[in-house]
């Protein structure tokens, strides 16, 4: 089989120098039936290979419950069919904008600031997932035959800590699991971050957007032989909630690639094709030097004003790469594909049935259970969704203050059955004061576990206790609805929706036609945030702070004739009805 191996300077295929043009395209970013059409629009850009993560949580959303980690080996194969080499990331961390950086919240609320070192009890998890996870990269290996050419080390750990121990233990247990490809680690071209995240023998790279020579620099401080790459090049950006849209020059960027291509190193831009952050999987980060800061909860759009478009269109950065690969290219780059069907005209649906967030709760949610104070999201087994705290002030007794201690994310407040206000970690004091006796319910929603810094991991859900005035208020019920209890179609359609008028938060549905189906947009104006599906395929979350307006509808969701739509609103809802364009 051919060799792929790293030299003294450059990358080698059976002893032949090659350069490395690599693209990032999560596969569980993309729906699985739109990954040809993407790869081949990498390959028409003038890229060679593709990288790509792996969430640790998608996979095994409770400890042991795998789900379709079969996935990963279906996208290499679509590589291969592709003609492009393929690098993987599988973690155990990932950052990537996504849900606690990949790590299941079943390991990192009980272990807390233990995960991602040598601590026992997160190796052996390690190790368990990926007994699991790498036969499906080991056996599709470039010296079997297959894509796989590289294979990373943890991710960019050395801008989270210093456990060399703990990145050892990793590349020893990938070899053993039978991983003959080349490891690697990256990081961000700083000395500190070099130091605390390479790995003695294995290849360092760097991630950086601009000033690659000054990068470069760096990284030959720490490492004077061995290939040079820019494992991730930031040619773009991701949005938060309530933010501005991040846009980057196209001129500007490909210079930037083309100063890397200059030093003779190889590249992965970051992203070139980034996709969507599908059934509420989008993160948060901490805002801050030092990402300790205001959450930024991460929008559901993974863009990224990236090359290739969020529908899998070429944008002008595509073309100004395109430009820039064709002077590296061996020949005449591939054609640039037919770009998928887009739905043939708008649809309306009209939202008919409507069930109030409570009874969302009683058909789907879990059992109620009485807890001295408020369990976290990690404790009530929640990765995401919501969770209803109920609990009593004592009367009588004046009006006090009324105060969610710790609170992650955002609370709707009801007193006594009638919403009094929200709560947010920056405000988590109620306007109005509350007397006793009362009985006090917040519905507290998770925006995103942090996927980057200091704070990953940290818990979600009231984690300091409901306070009246000074006193802490004890005896809190809980219960939880998770987002993955729609994924039983049946149970969702079996709630009973309820006369009268709706405008609340709560479920709601209903049904359209589609003649001519492709790509569309879901809006839905009026609508404050919540989620959506579409033929049971959760589309993920919207929010009317933006900077995101609508939702990406993959083609391969809609069917000809008639399709349901099902909208948890979690606020207030605007006109029952949903657009489709």
């Amino acid at each position: 089989m051919a060799g792929f191996r790293v030299g003294e300077d450059d990358f080698e295929v059976d002893g032949r120098p090659v350069r490395l043009l690599s693209g990032a395209l999560h596969y569980f970013r993309v729906h699985e039936e739109q990954w040809g059409h993407r790869l081949a629009m990498l390959r028409a850009m003038g890229l060679n290979c593709v990288e790509t993560y792996v969430p640790w949580n998608l996979h095994e959303p409770r400890p042991g419950e795998l789900r379709d980690v079969g996935a990963l080996g279906r996208f290499l194969d679509a590589v291969r069919e592709a003609g492009l080499w393929a690098i993987v990331r599988p973690g155990p961390y990932i950052c990537a904008e996504w849900e606690n950086g990949g790590l299941p919240h079943w390991l990192t609320g009980p272990l807390g600031s233990r995960a991602r070192t040598r601590d026992g009890e997160f190796l052996a998890a390690v190790e368990r997932w990926f007994a699991a996870l790498l036969p499906q990269v080991v056996e599709r290996q470039h010296d079997r035959g297959g894509p796989v050419i590289m294979v990373q080390v943890e991710n960019e750990y050395g801008s989270y800590g210093s456990d060399q121990v703990y990145l050892a233990r990793l590349a020893d247990g990938l070899r053993g699991l039978g991983v003959t490809a080349p490891l690697f680690t990256s990081d961000g071209p700083d000395d500190h971050m070099l130091t605390g995240g390479s790995v003695p023998g294995v290849l360092a790279t760097a991630n950086f957007g601009s000033n690659a020579r000054k990068g470069f620099e760096t990284l030959r401080r720490h490492r004077p032989k061995g290939p040079l790459m820019c494992m991730e090049f930031w040619c773009g950006w991701f949005d938060h909630w309530g933010a501005d849209h991040v846009v980057r020059d196209a001129e500007e960027a490909a210079a930037a690639l083309r100063e890397i291509l200059e030093c003779g190193a190889s590249v992965n831009l970051y992203m070139a094709h980034g996709g969507t952050s599908f059934g509420g999987w989008a993160g948060a980060n901490r805002a801050g030097q030092l990402h300790d800061g205001r959450l930024q909860p991460d929008v559901t759009s993974y863009d990224y004003d990236a090359p290739v478009d969020e529908h899998g269109r070429p944008t002008e950065k595509f073309w100004r790469f395109r430009e820039v690969f064709a002077e590296y290219a061996d020949g005449p780059l591939p054609d640039v594909p037919e770009q998928p069907a887009a739905l043939a005209g708008a649809v309306t649906a009209e939202l008919t049935s409507y069930v109030p967030l409570d009874a969302v709760l009683d058909g789907l949610g879990s059992a109620e259970g009485e807890y001295a104070v408020p369990p976290t999201f990690e404790e009530l087994d929640v990765d995401r969704g919501l969770v209803r705290y109920s609990v009593d002030v004592p009367g009588p007794r004046r009006p006090y203050p009324l105060r969610a201690a710790g609170l992650r994310d955002r609370a709707v407040v009801y007193v006594d059955g009638v919403r009094a206000g929200v709560l947010t970690e920056d405000e988590p004091v109620l306007a109005e004061p509350v007397a006793g006796p009362a009985r006090i319910e917040l519905w507290v929603e998770s925006l995103g576990r942090v996927n980057y810094g200091p704070r990953t991991g940290e818990p979600k859900g009231v984690t300091g206790g409901v306070l009246h005035e000074r006193q802490y208020l004890h005896g809190v019920r809980a219960r939880a609805l998770r987002l993955d209890a729609f994924d039983d179609a049946d149970a969702v359609r079996g709630l009973a929706p309820v006369d009268g008028p709706a405008g609340g938060a709560g479920l709601y549905g209903g049904a359209f036609e589609v003649s001519g189906a492709g790509d569309a947009e879901l809006e839905l104006p009026g609508w404050t945030r919540g989620f959506v599906w579409v033929n049971g395929f959760n589309l993920g979350r919207y929010w009317s702070v933006g900077p995101q307006h609508s939702l990406y509808v993959p083609g391969p969701v809609l069917r000809e004739g008639r399709n349901e739509v099902w909208v948890l609103e979690t606020e207030a809802a605007g006109e029952p009805r949903v657009t489709l364009s």
